[in-house]
């Protein structure tokens, strides 16, 4: 294709737009026969587990891609709707050669994505990608399989019930009842997990505030979720609840509130869990792996620790990468997803905040005490609409602006400048451990400047 049609997460786009059903359905059969080109040696007859989260368009583009996959004779399993997650432990529970889920996380409704899994549970690598795009120029030319070799789609949502199995038995170490005696809110996001989410928290012994779990199709995601954390944060302080959880759409990703509704973030997150394990001597490598984004205040609490961090640059799979390579088992993202991959095969949001939760039931600290190894230096991220993406990593002004900000800051990696992969933006960041927050934000606000002069402000 002319442009790489998979972007950081996916197949991404405004629903009916740049991602419409004719580009599910052909998506659907170029994957179909991809998977049939790499057979498993002990398949007789692939399938493929898909599943959605609540918004408007899921229903079409989960019609479109199952048929594309059926007329490529994969039989599809659908599961409804469930958190992103979920589709990857499936995948591995029942021996699929494959996953979909069709999500944009935490875009509004109007956007939607298709983001494949392999065998293994994991996202796809970017050759697989590739590949199928390939294939993707060439439906026309597919031979297509007659009679009784096309593909059957059946609907199974009772295994949500499978996956909600898979999330209680990550913390079955710490008891029967992990969050017995706590007391939680939960904000559902509209999304993937308004259901699963207060059962599963529930089973396990909390008493469970829900907030958001009735989704229309297009209040997903709407001021409110792991993004727009103000409700929860004010509804666990009113009601003096030990934490809040807030989701996003798909529930790979969450944020936290302490009982005094201050929000604990993805970093503050991977400390708790990584020097948990370390007091328990299971800190695989001794390293948490996260992006360029993470706040300093993390790599310091680290260090206290005598426990190193990884950096990478932006993006779930570049942790993820690194990770296995370095066989690290922590990583994750200051946004909140988490990527613990000796209990779960992709970041979970469930998963997370339950291993959280359960440190905090076992030691009998309060999460504001937990989370307070890290402590925050000054650091600011924009994200700026530009009327125009293109070449900016090029422009010769723009990229000297970036070199006269990393030498204002002192180290490259506190700087970060890149295009969103989701979302049209630039996005900005700067932090550093001896300015004040008022000269980050100035330093921001200069590189800022530089980039709407030259790109256009949207």
């Amino acid at each position: 294709m002319s442009e790489r049609i998979f972007g950081t997460d996916g197949v991404r786009g405004k629903a009916n737009d740049k991602l419409t059903a004719k580009l599910a359905l052909e998506l659907g059969m170029a994957a179909g026969k991809w998977i049939h080109d790499h057979p498993d040696t002990d398949e007789k007859r692939p399938f493929v587990i898909v599943g959605r989260d609540p918004r408007l368009s899921g229903d079409m583009l989960e019609a479109a891609l199952s048929a594309g996959l059926a007329s490529m004779g994969v039989d599809v399993r659908l599961v409804d709707v469930i958190p992103t997650p979920g589709v990857s432990q499936l995948v591995i529970s029942q021996g699929a050669a494959a996953g979909v889920v069709l999500s944009a996380s935490h875009n509004p409704y109007q956007d939607n994505g298709i983001k494949f899994f392999g065998r293994d549970g994991k996202k796809l690598h970017d050759s697989i990608e590739d590949n199928i795009s390939d294939l993707l120029d060439n439906v026309a030319s597919f031979t297509l399989p007659m009679d009784d070799n096309i593909g059957f789609v059946h609907f199974v949502p009772e295994l949500t019930q499978e996956y909600a199995t898979l999330v209680k038995a990550t913390v079955a170490d710490f008891g029967e009842k992990p969050l017995g005696g706590l007391k939680l809110v939960m904000d559902c996001a509209n999304g993937a997990a308004h259901r699963l989410g207060p059962e599963i928290y529930r089973d396990l012994g909390a008493e469970v505030t829900v907030l958001s779990d009735a989704p229309d199709g297009i209040n997903i995601n709407a001021n409110c979720g792991s993004t727009k954390t103000k409700t929860m944060r004010a509804k666990t302080r009113e009601l003096g609840a030990d934490a809040g959880i807030a989701f996003d759409g798909d529930a790979d990703r969450v944020m936290l509130s302490d009982s005094e509704g201050n929000e604990v973030d993805g970093d503050q997150m991977m400390a708790m869990i990584a020097l948990n394990l370390k007091r328990k001597e299971k800190l695989t490598g001794n390293m948490v792996v996260a992006t360029i984004m993470s706040n300093l205040g993390l790599e310091k609490a680290l260090e206290e620790a005598g426990t190193l961090l990884h950096r990478t640059q932006v993006g779930d799979r570049y942790v993820s990468q690194a990770m296995e390579e370095l066989g690290a088992v922590v990583g994750g993202e200051q946004s909140g997803h988490i990527l613990l991959p000796s209990i779960t095969p992709t970041g979970d949001g469930m998963v997370t905040a339950l291993q959280v939760l359960a440190i905090m039931h076992e030691t009998g600290k309060s999460l504001s005490e937990l989370a307070g190894v890290v402590r925050k230096y000054p650091r600011k991220l924009v994200g700026l609409k530009v009327q125009n993406l293109k070449g900016w990593d090029k422009d010769a002004e723009i990229q000297a602006a970036i070199k006269q900000t990393e030498q204002r800051v002192g180290k490259p990696i506190w700087v970060s400048v890149r295009a969103s992969g989701t979302e049209p933006l630039i996005r900005v960041m700067v932090q550093d451990d001896s300015m004040s927050q008022a000269e980050v934000d100035k330093t921001v606000e200069d590189m800022s400047e530089v980039i709407y002069r030259k790109l256009g402000k949207a």
